[in-house]
């Protein structure tokens, strides 16, 4: 072994999936590891399994699938004895009727009725030939691919549900890169005149109709992440919170600072951070500090935070979606979970059924604040609304807080990232940004993992040869697709540890 490698030392802000994926990986190559977890008792961030009287649930639906092969190898390799195999449905709530999600136009356009579905059509059919130019907010990204029509009935409900702020203000970045690729015409041509692939190794951009669950939630992937990770040799320590780092310039070396829930604190040396914490949160406990303008920026960034009130109920055989999504404004709630459809394991008893009520929220307003009796009352109030339960048939529950669930895509955030990006990758440049919170960027659970492999293939190499911000910047429909289709094995290098990876021109 280089005798180099010996000398690093890495710590990792957070034990997510980005953290815990980078941690594994370096510990692999014999890399010294510390992994700092805010969490006592849980790795796997917003992946985590939460557990309440033996039912499991999974806080805001993890799906593993990834078009990345060497993203479904990891998979395999930490947990290669416990993955299902799991039919994926997804509806939407709307006007007490569930459509199919993503929308078949038929389908849609049948339940909908004659009037209003020559409405749509008639909206979709002006949005094609007088297109809104130049679209810079979710509302005319949309309108342009579906009609505003279609845009108002479909999505405009659910959205600012989730984000609590107007569709206009909301970046066209965040429909590009959650429904790129779907539109009502071309999905009206599929469904009319469906094509083959043009060759055996072409790839038709149809949506998944299958994906892979671990038996007990996601969070059975993360902790073998964590296991393994300890059995090479890394240290994860639980129940800390980072609340300096502390970078010396002419060493080039770092010490970090944590605290824990009885306030000691205890200072770590680094020659590499990794960080997957916020970065508003990251900038602000940098030194030197920042400049003005990063502060501001970071401070200028916003986060969604939300609810899952889990509803334990006799099983009426309701719905059978993985979950579906509520575009009813008169009921704050905006998705449901159906955790026995993810996986039958994460409900013990056959005869009941386990619903996560999704309430997106901001951290301390009104919704956040309320007392967890007032929140199930709530929930199952909402279910009977909406015909999904009798009053009769529920049994137990529980409240999963998640502060910082979601980076919000607003107009100015790609601007005050890349200001944040530019400065901290000039002044430190043995700081590594990964995953979901700290990229400010709505990765997946396997794009998050991307970058986690881009950086430590970075830190084995000793250089950036592969930048981490180009994963999911050119993501089609994320289910989309065929698992495992493509691979990085164009322009290969066979790095260290056995990890296969491309340079920046390949994107995952």
């Amino acid at each position: 072994m280089d005798v180099k490698q010996l000398e690093r030392r890495v710590l990792v802000v957070g034990a997510g999936p980005a953290g815990l994926i980078a941690a594994y990986l370096l510990s692999k190559d014999g890399i010294a590891v510390t992994v700092i977890e805010c969490d006592p008792q849980y790795v796997g961030g917003i992946s985590r399994t939460v557990a309440y009287k033996d039912f499991l649930f999974d806080i805001g639906g993890h799906r593993f699938f990834s078009k990345s092969r060497e993203v479904e190898d990891l998979w395999n390799e930490l947990l290669p004895d416990d993955i299902l195999e799991r039919p994926r449905s997804t509806r939407i709530c709307y006007n007490g009727a569930l459509f199919s999600y993503p929308l078949k136009p038929f389908e849609a356009l049948g339940k909908l009725g004659v009037f209003v579905s020559a409405d749509c059509l008639l909206s979709y059919f002006k949005a094609k030939l007088r297109p809104i130019p130049n679209p810079v907010n979710f509302e005319d990204w949309v309108t342009n691919q579906f009609g505003q029509r279609l845009y108002r009935i479909f999505f405009k409900t659910y959205t600012e549900k989730v984000w609590g702020m107007d569709c206009k203000d909301i970046s066209a970045d965040w429909a590009a890169q959650r429904i790129k690729g779907l539109s009502l015409g071309s999905a009206i041509l599929h469904a009319l005149f469906p094509r083959k692939p043009k060759s055996r190794d072409a790839v038709v951009k149809t949506l998944i109709t299958s994906f892979r669950y671990p038996r007990r939630g996601p969070g059975m992937m993360w902790d073998a992440a964590a296991r393994k990770t300890k059995e090479l040799g890394g240290t994860i320590l639980m129940g800390q919170k980072v609340i300096a780092l502390d970078y010396d310039v002419p060493a080039g070396s770092w010490a970090v600072t944590c605290r824990d829930a009885d306030g000691a604190e205890t200072t770590h040396s680094a020659t590499h951070v990794i960080s997957s914490a916020p970065l508003r949160s990251l900038v602000s406990s940098l030194s030197p500090p920042v400049s003005p303008s990063s502060l501001h920026a970071a401070n200028a960034l916003k986060y969604r935070d939300f609810l899952t009130v889990a509803v334990i109920l006799k099983d009426r055989g309701v719905f059978a979606d993985n979950w579906i999504y509520i575009h009813d404004p008169s009921v704050k709630v905006g998705r449901i979970q159906n955790f026995k459809s993810w996986s039958p394991d994460l409900v013990p008893d056959p005869t009941m059924c386990c619903y996560g009520m999704e309430y997106f929220c901001f951290e301390n307003d009104g919704l956040w604040s309320r007392s967890d009796e007032d929140l199930l009352r709530l929930a199952q109030k909402e279910l009977v609304t909406l015909g999904l339960a009798d009053a009769a048939d529920f049994v137990d529950g529980c409240v999963v807080r998640q502060p910082k669930a979601y980076p919000v895509y607003d107009a100015e955030y790609a601007a005050h990232v890349e200001t944040i990006r530019c400065e901290l990758e000039e002044r430190f440049p043995s700081l590594y940004l990964v995953g979901r919170n700290g990229m400010h960027k709505y990765n997946n659970q396997d794009h998050a993992m991307m970058t986690a492999m881009l950086t430590a293939a970075n830190i084995i190499a000793g250089e950036r040869r592969y930048d981490v911000w180009n994963v999911n910047g050119d993501a089609e429909y994320h289910e989309a697709g065929e698992s495992g289709a493509r691979t990085l094995s164009s322009v290969e290098k066979d790095l260290p540890g056995g990890l296969l990876l491309v340079p920046t021109t390949i994107r995952s």
